[in-house]
């Protein structure tokens, strides 16, 4: 098997919000914690731990 085709397996949407460039950031919607994404960006934000759970979580395993 190619690694060419690997991404044919993951169907998560990697999209990520617009980092920000300063202070105010989003909460973290499991933690509350300051994420590094603009307060202004409407959708769902992550801390950085959190994105790596949910990663670990969501990955395709084959």
């Amino acid at each position: 098997m190619s690694d060419d085709n690997d991404d044919a397996y993951c169907l998560i949407d990697a999209t990520r919000p617009p980092r920000a460039e300063g202070p105010p950031y989003a909460e973290c919607v499991l933690c509350r914690k300051p994420t590094e994404y603009p307060e202004s960006y409407k959708g769902i934000t992550m801390c950085p731990v959190c994105e790596w759970q949910e990663a670990q979580r969501t990955a395709c395993s084959g």
